[in-house]
């Protein structure tokens, strides 16, 4: 089986992105026995990184197409993205740190394009750089979306076959409540349906936990469990989709976690995200389903108060990488049923 090629992003160059990227390459073998890595970002920080890793700084080498990139393993091939940003000092919020880390997405996404890679792995970039850097996405995924041109996408949490779908991510609160509208919960709720009969299995059962504590309780909490979120599920239902809910998310993702649910929509950031990454941390990774390229990202931030020290945990971004190598070869499956579903 042909492995595929997965260009990884260095993220934040101020962070512990080029560290744990070194890590990954240099000591974990099995990274390359399931795909060809190719490194997208600045050449020069990513030999610091491996400086960080203890090792040889001149395996790193720079080189102008991912086609042919990543074959060698005594080497860690580099699609150089604009100027050298080895200067930088570690753990400092940057503009140009913010810049390189959007670009060297939208490079990757480029590759992409073009069919010289088969999916993304995104180490963490940092949004408040980004947004000094003169790029005013929320972060990774609404500017990958915007890459690809793409409207109904969802933040999908991953860890084993447990999924967490997202019907918003980075806003505040009170602009996820308005943003949970009878449109996008439709729209999740097909993506999921869509992901699930990629993945084979199309009658999972798909639980929606409510907006509200206990799912409004029958109005009492508010009203948009019942003239939102009910809805919808019985949308998806009439649609063939095996919806459930809007059930109380105190009693759904604990479920979930113990195994009863395999496909979870959560309706803001932290509703999915805070349960998530306290049970499952590094074990977890990030997916982006609605895209046409497969996508995969680590669970964590830049951790600008270790970068620099030579003590960053690589195994997300190993686990990450995995997770892209592994469901790169259908994912052309995916993105035309969850278009169809569309």
């Amino acid at each position: 089986m042909t492995r595929p090629t997965l260009a990884i992003t260095l993220g934040d160059v101020a962070g512990i992105g080029p560290e744990i990227t070194a890590k990954s390459l240099l000591n974990h073998p099995e990274v390359r026995e399931v795909c060809r890595p190719v490194v997208v970002g600045d050449a020069d920080s990513l030999r610091t990184g491996v400086r960080l890793a203890g090792g040889d700084p001149e395996r790193v080498r720079a080189v102008a197409s991912a086609e042919r990139a990543g074959a060698d393993p005594e080497r860690i091939d580099v699609v150089q993205v604009g100027p050298s940003l080895g200067h930088l000092p570690y753990g400092e919020l940057s503009g140009e740190a913010g810049d390189g880390a959007a670009r060297y997405v939208m490079a990757a996404c480029d590759l992409a394009r073009r069919g010289e890679v088969d999916g993304i792995v995104t180490p963490p970039l940092n949004k408040a750089a980004m947004h000094l850097g003169g790029h005013a996405w929320p972060g990774h995924t609404e500017l990958l979306a915007h890459e690809f041109g793409v409207e109904n996408f969802s933040l999908v949490l991953s860890a084993g076959d447990l999924y967490f779908f997202h019907l918003t991510t980075h806003v505040s609160l009170a602009e996820a409540i308005r943003l949970v509208t009878p449109a996008r919960t439709d729209a999740v709720l097909r993506l999921a349906g869509a992901f699930a009969a990629a993945l084979g299995r199309p009658d999972e059962p798909i639980g929606l936990a409510g907006l509200n504590p206990h799912a409004g309780e029958n109005r009492l909490f508010g009203d948009e469990d019942a003239d939102v979120l009910a809805p919808a599920v019985q949308r998806a239902r009439e649609a063939g989709i095996n919806a459930s809910g809007p059930l109380p998310a105190d009693a759904l993702i604990p479920q979930a976690v113990q195994g009863r649910w395999k496909l979870v929509t959560v309706c803001y950031h932290d509703q999915g995200h805070a349960p998530f990454k306290a049970v499952y941390g590094d074990d977890g990774v990030n997916i982006t389903v609605g895209l046409p390229v497969v996508r995969v990202s680590v669970d964590h931030g830049t951790a600008f108060d270790i970068a620099g020290r030579g003590i960053a945990r690589e195994s997300s971004l190993v686990l990450a990488i995995g997770r892209a190598a592994e469901l790169a070869p259908g994912w052309g499956h995916i993105w035309q049923t969850a278009q169809a579903a569309a």
